[in-house]
Order: C-alpha cells, then sequence, then structure tokens
C-alpha cells in the first residue's frame, strides 16, 4: 500500500469535528440569529471544549465564513443532482432545478433560519459575498440558460425571456424562503411550491399548470 491509499485517522478525525461544529454553528444560528452568536454558545451546542473550537478555527469570522460555505455547497448540490436525475427535457429540468429549493435536504427549518441570517448580514459584509459567490453565479446561469431552453422549445417569444424569467423565478424562491424562516412560518413547504407551479405556468402554459408539469 503507498503513503497516498493508507487511511488518515487524524485527517478524518479533524473533518469530523469540523463538520461538527459547522453543524452546531447552524443550529445556533437558528436560534439565537448572526449578531448574538458566540463562540461559547457553539462550543456548548456541539458538546466541545473552546479548546478545539479554537483549534479548528481561528475566529468566529472564519467559523461563520466556513459554515456559510459549507451551506453554500450543500444547497449546489441539491439542485445539481436533481437536474441530473430530471434528463433531457426543458421543463422536467426546470422543474427540478427550482422545486429542488423545497426539498427535505435544504428546506428545513434550521437551514432556512441560517440563510436568512447571512442573507441579512451579507448587505454589511461584502466578504461573504466571496464565499459563495461562485456558487449563487453558477446557479443564476444555469436557471437563466434552462429559461431560455424552454421558451425556446414552446415559442413564448417573448424578449430576453432567460434573463428576466430566471431574475423573477430566483426573487420568488428567496422570498418563498424568507416566508417559510418566519416564526411560525407563514406558509407551508407544500403551499410554496404551489406558488412556485403558478408561476411557472403563467410563464409556461404549454408545460405547466397549477399541479407542476404537463405530461
Amino acid at each position: 500500500m503507498t503513503t497516498s491509499e493508507r487511511p488518515r485517522p487524524r485527517k478524518a478525525a479533524r473533518d469530523v469535528r469540523r463538520r461538527q461544529l459547522i453543524e452546531a454553528t447552524i443550529d445556533v444560528l437558528a436560534t439565537r440569529g448572526y449578531s448574538s452568536l458566540t463562540i461559547s454558545d457553539v462550543s456548548r451546542r456541539a458538546g466541545l471544549s473552546m479548546g478545539i473550537v479554537n483549534f479548528h478555527f481561528e475566529s468566529k469570522a472564519a467559523l461563520l465564513a466556513d459554515t456559510l460555505k459549507h451551506l453554500a455547497v450543500q444547497y449546489r448540490d441539491n439542485w445539481m443532482a436533481a437536474v441530473s436525475e430530471a434528463g433531457g427535457d426543458p421543463a422536467a429540468r426546470l422543474y427540478a432545478m427550482t422545486s429542488a429549493d423545497f426539498g427535505e435536504d435544504v428546506c428545513t427549518p434550521r437551514t432556512l433560519q441560517a440563510w436568512v441570517s447571512f442573507w441579512a448580514e451579507a448587505q454589511s459584509r461584502p466578504a461573504y459575498d466571496e464565499v459563495y459567490g461562485d456558487e449563487e453565479a453558477e446557479y443564476l446561469q444555469t436557471l437563466e440558460t434552462m429559461c431560455a431552453d424552454i421558451s425556446s422549445a414552446g415559442n413564448y417569444n417573448r424578449p430576453q425571456s432567460g434573463k428576466l424569467d430566471a431574475r423573477v423565478i430566483n426573487a420568488l424562491t428567496d422570498g418563498l424562503w424568507v416566508a417559510l424562516a418566519h416564526t411560525p412560518p407563514g406558509i407551508t413547504r407544500s403551499q410554496a411550491l404551489s406558488t412556485l407551479h403558478n408561476c411557472l405556468a403563467a410563464f409556461y402554459p404549454a408545460h405547466f399548470d397549477a399541479n407542476g408539469p404537463v405530461n
């Protein structure tokens, strides 16, 4: 067995601890919010000492940045997996991508609260845009392409439909996430998905109705 093939128990243990601390940070963000979060809160939530937290993250800012990156990658992996399974039909791909926002893997109360906390903070901390900017740009570009593809396939003939439709759909799903993050939530996940259906049906009536894709 070569050196590169040998297991790395210490690295694996470090990765587990970092993931544990990131998950604890998401929990604290969901219950206390961004401004009230402390390293002490995170260590208690994780059941680890302050020394371990400081060993893995040099500062609170570093811990929060890694937590945001974790959420961004989780979100990207979720919609990309949905699109990969949808096949080549433009309507199926667009529906898979947009409805993935309301799947159980990413649309949970704690995750939504954490995202909303970061969104609010990003207005005064442009550095956070650098953390998840690539994932966001990739999502928007893919969404624009999908909207353009279905517009072309359906001959909807609206100027710049790909870019403009994508902006509306993205704004809608963001707003629905904010509504879902309220305590108590203003809507259910099912109602949020129905709202998405109505938006897609308004843009692409030959492909969607109030129940989702038209078969």
